[in-house]
């Protein structure tokens, strides 16, 4: 076999492995909506359930599939894209310092249905004895059949859930 065959049986190969590009995606709004908190909330710890704390982007099918989508990633594992995102949203350098944890019990993505995100958390003001506020929250927004879409719709519960935690900053009651 020449030189010239070689190749071109090289190049067929490995273009029948080629694979379809990764898409990434973020939890981190374009421009956060509202104005800056007047408390400082340092997210302490994020926990997300672990079928879909991972760095592809995972899907509910029917009523009991999951589906782990190859080419559609988040920036980082789940539990970091929501650490740095609510981290991104909630620190106002200068207020009065709180203290976030938060334990996500599900993140269902369902495309052409909704995005949904039920959590438990904690907020506690830093150096203070005094109990802290523990809270829960269910968000759910309707998605569109793209996997953009179901990423803004995710997008939306945790805008809404920083307003919530805010809301509980302020007045030192769960929303």
């Amino acid at each position: 076999m020449g030189l010239k065959p070689t190749l071109v049986a090289v190049a067929l190969l490995l273009g029948a492995c080629r694979s379809d590009p990764i898409h990434y995606h973020t939890l981190s709004p374009v421009q956060p909506e509202g104005q800056r908190s007047s408390n400082d909330i340092q997210v302490e710890q994020v926990s997300v359930p672990p079928q879909v704390d991972r760095t592809q982007m995972v899907i509910r099918q029917g009523n009991s599939g999951l589906a782990i989508l190859e080419t559609e990633w988040w920036g980082a594992s789940l539990a970091d894209e929501l650490h740095s995102s609510l981290d991104e949203q909630l620190n106002n350098p200068g207020a009065a310092k709180l203290l976030l944890r938060v334990d996500v019990q599900r993140f269902d993505s369902i495309p052409g249905r909704y995005a949904r995100m039920d959590a438990q958390w904690r907020l506690r003001t830093l150096g203070n004895d005094a109990r802290p506020l523990t809270c829960r929250s269910s968000l759910q927004t309707p998605a569109g059949g793209s996997i953009d879409e179901l990423v803004t719709a995710h997008q939306h519960n945790v805008q809404q859930f920083v307003e919530l935690v805010e809301q509980a900053a302020s007045r030192k009651a769960c929303p």
